[in-house]
């Protein structure tokens, strides 16, 4: 068998995480080709003369053919060619390029199931949400149908893409049962879906609390920002289950309330809080319960672990709001099968990261490759990005609490990225400027003084000028505010790179904190 395939892949299949891992466990390697002189530095060092392991070179560069590859690599390497529209005939391929490459495998397995004739856009569309998300909008009738879906669809971070989301809206709307609904913002937006079930989370506590005859239908005094029904059915068994978990894991906050007019020993305890030490001890317990339940495993995807990120965060926070007992042997035993997880997962899965897609950044160095589609969508669109050294995810999840209550209409949309390994400042920071893998700059790995030029580099080679560049680090020594000021009050600047090292530099020690 050769040991050199080149494939046409310009579709990204080849990025699907576990096709990857499938594919390494069987001895292949796989390098891609965007860059010829990063490719042949690459390929060079790593692969020329090491026969251990079958080498697969993927280009998909949309159209680009595979006879433009490196005359060396064309004359040994078998030819090979794949793409969505081979595999997927009778399915619109506008629709189906825009869904994320792990759903593919569930949507073979309904095409050789239901066999269907060529399709256009919207019956696609609504094949791929029934067989592949398992919603079926047309018999979605009633408000319990449409909260269970929702409560679905973002609890479990299904990745609708926006043309689906956007069908599914559309099918919705025809129906007199949602008129009212503001399913526009609610069904694409997860952020958006968890504020409109917020704000809500009051009225249905104060209709509890209220005889039926007297529940008060004048809402204004509630400040809704989402249009729709007032009073949602939190209490349907299909619904409470999601609720009491977006409560447990944070993403709905706990309102006070000392009525004693509420049953808190019901299914409600915990989207109410008492400000009290056993309340904590309530929400720790049953958050601590939550991550032995979803620790991941070896199967699990790169978004699962994200997801238990966030969770483990969570806890984190809220233990070192107070002095407050944490189940000390729970935990050990948690950090144990954590770390052990963590580290097999890391093993068969870390690698097969490097080259997924950044439409959705997994990686650090995805980062500036997807702010820059933002600036190629238009030119009169700026990017920033600020990077807060030594934050833990713990510490930022306080801070956000602290901006969100100083900001009642700030809204932060939020995801997470894995660090380079070893996650040393000058590996993992130097990533995020340069939009590479740190084998691109050996002779500064182990300094971040070349930040700025790879930072300047990056945005090069997408079209801008120096002078449309902005880098500034050390912000936070001195006077921040003075050195922003002059930096965003210049307009030509269409990329900006900012480092807040403060804390860092407290975290080891260098200098007091205040």
């Amino acid at each position: 068998m050769n040991k050199l395939s080149l494939v046409a892949d310009p579709d990204l299949l080849f990025t699907e995480e576990k096709l990857i891992v499938d594919l390494k466990e069987k001895g292949f390697d796989l390098i891609e080709y965007n860059d010829s002189i990063e490719f042949r530095f690459s390929y060079e060092s790593n692969y020329r003369h090491n026969q251990a392991n079958d080498l697969i070179v993927i280009l998909n560069a949309g159209k680009a053919k595979l006879e433009q590859l490196p005359y060396d690599l064309i004359k040994t390497g078998r030819k090979l060619h794949f793409s969505l529209g081979q595999i997927f005939p009778n399915m619109s391929y506008p629709v189906i390029e825009k869904i994320d490459r792990q759903h593919l495998d569930d949507l073979f397995e309904a095409q050789k199931k239901n066999k269907p004739d060529r399709m256009g856009e919207n019956a696609t569309k609504d094949f791929i949400l029934r067989n592949v998300f398992k919603i079926a909008a047309e018999l979605i009738s009633t408000k319990i149908d449409l909260l269970r879906m929702l409560l679905r669809l973002h609890y479990s971070n299904l990745n609708l893409p926006q043309t689906l989301s956007r069908r599914l809206t559309e099918v919705l709307q025809a129906q007199n049962e949602f008129v009212d609904w503001p399913l526009d913002e609610i069904v694409e937006d997860s952020q958006a879906f968890l504020s409109f079930l917020q704000e809500r989370w009051p009225i249905f506590l104060d209709s509890l609390k209220a005889h039926p005859d007297q529940i008060d239908e004048d809402f204004s005094q509630y400040g809704l920002k989402f249009k729709g029904p007032e009073i949602l059915p939190f209490d349907h068994q299909d619904i409470l289950v999601y609720i009491d978990n977006l409560f447990v894991e944070r993403k709905l906050k706990p309102i006070p309330d000392n009525s004693k007019k509420l049953d808190l020993s019901s299914w409600i305890r915990s989207g109410v809080t008492l400000q009290d030490k056993d309340d904590k001890k309530i929400q720790l317990s049953r958050l601590l319960m939550l991550l032995e339940e979803q620790l991941p495993s070896n199967d699990s995807r790169h978004s699962d672990w994200i997801s238990f990120a966030y969770k483990k965060a969570e806890f984190e926070a809220l233990s070192l709001t107070e002095v407050i007992d944490v189940p000390v042997e729970g935990l050990v035993k948690l950090k144990s099968k954590v770390e052990n997880n963590f580290t097999k997962w890391l093993e068969a899965h870390f690698s097969g990261l490097i080259n997924l897609p950044p439409t959705q950044p997994v990686m650090l160095h995805h980062t500036p490759r997807q702010m820059a589609r933002h600036i190629e969508d238009s030119k009169n669109n700026r990017v920033a990005l600020i990077v807060v050294d030594g934050l833990s995810l713990d510490q930022w999840i306080s801070i956000r609490e602290i901006l969100q209550d100083q900001s009642k209409n700030l809204v932060i949309r939020e995801s997470a990225v894995f660090a380079w390994i070893p996650s040393l400042t000058s590996v993992s920071r130097q990533a995020l400027f340069a939009g590479k893998p740190p084998m691109y700059f050996p002779n500064s790995i182990n300094t971040t003084h070349n930040e700025k030029k790879l930072w300047q580099q990056f945005w090069e080679n997408y079209g801008l000028s120096r002078l449309e560049v902005g880098y500034q680090k050390s912000i936070g020594n001195g006077d921040a505010i003075r050195a922003l000021d002059d930096m965003l009050n210049l307009q030509q600047i269409k990329a900006r790179g900012l480092v807040i090292d403060s804390v860092d530099k407290i975290m080891h020690g260098m200098q007091l904190g205040n």
